[in-house]
């Protein structure tokens, strides 16, 4: 396979560049990764239907994932309860060293070949559920033994590689191939890559939480009422969606049911009494 990804930059001699100049290049290379995306979108599509109907199943989704790559995945997962209200569990993140380990960076745990699985294995998983690999150079041992054992097992198994034709797409069944092309630092893939994984990431939650119900109209009508913002937003959302005209009153409601949906729900059933 071709390693893109480790391609000499196309830019020479940083060390003698101005911050002008530095930054308009990155910005010139991180405008490709939009485009990318674009020409991707089939195969995204295909992913996030097959993730759909998983968790329409009663199943689970797992990403699995080392690096830069795998820990942008554990920022994504973490906002999904606060953000739709779904339980912790639905979407999970099986990363190198551990979730617990996150700002460690551990390295070396990439080239571990029997963790992956094994930690997925402590999950229980079954061919209820998917498992999208995360790896920029598609090769990854810790992604690639993890999703060559789910396979093994009738598991479906997604992935999200930055390199043509890796190991890693070759045992996904739904595999995203995201070429961004050389990285404006050689080989450092936390930037196009990482970018472009982020911006996956962000386009699968968000539609798969759509496509569940988890959002009405353009609203998080399921979120979390965890603080005065996300409550003062929920007050808004409710007092435009239900035709509550006083902030007190429907702020009341808000916190006797418990998100915007169900005082919506309750609304339409004539069911809500102050």
């Amino acid at each position: 396979m071709e390693r893109i990804t480790e391609q000499s930059s196309l830019y020479h001699n940083l060390e003698k560049m101005g911050i002008e100049e530095i930054t308009a290049d990155i910005n010139k290379e991180d405008k490709k990764v939009a485009v990318v995306i674009e020409n991707s979108l089939p195969q995204i599509n295909r992913l996030i239907e097959a993730v759909v109907s998983k968790l329409k199943s009663g199943g689970r989704m797992f990403y699995l994932g080392a690096g830069s790559g795998g820990r942008l995945s554990v920022l994504d997962v973490i906002e999904l309860p606060n953000t739709y209200g779904v339980p912790k569990g639905m979407i999970n993140v099986i990363l190198a060293g551990g979730v617990n380990n996150l700002v460690r960076a551990c390295e070396e745990k990439e080239d571990d070949i029997e963790e992956g699985w094994n930690m997925l294995q402590q999950e229980n998983i079954s061919d209820r559920d998917i498992v999208v690999g995360i790896s920029a150079s598609g090769t990854t041992p810790f992604v690639l033994a993890g999703l060559e054992q789910c396979r093994k097992n009738n598991i479906t198994t997604g992935c999200i590689v930055s390199n043509p034709d890796s190991p890693i797409a070759s045992q996904s069944d739904f595999p995203i191939q995201l070429v961004t092309g050389p990285e404006f630092l050689t080989g450092s893939t936390r930037m196009k890559c990482g970018t472009a994984q982020k911006m996956i990431f962000d386009m699968i939650s968000t539609t798969v939480m759509i496509r569940l119900g988890r959002v009405e109209d353009n609203c998080m009508v399921n979120m979390h009422l965890s603080n005065k913002k996300t409550i003062h937003r929920a007050v808004k959302m409710l007092m435009n969606k239900g035709g509550i005209k006083l902030y007190e009153e429907a702020r009341e409601l808000l916190i006797r049911y418990g998100s915007v949906r169900n005082v919506l729900n309750n609304l339409q059933k004539n069911d809500v009494k102050l």
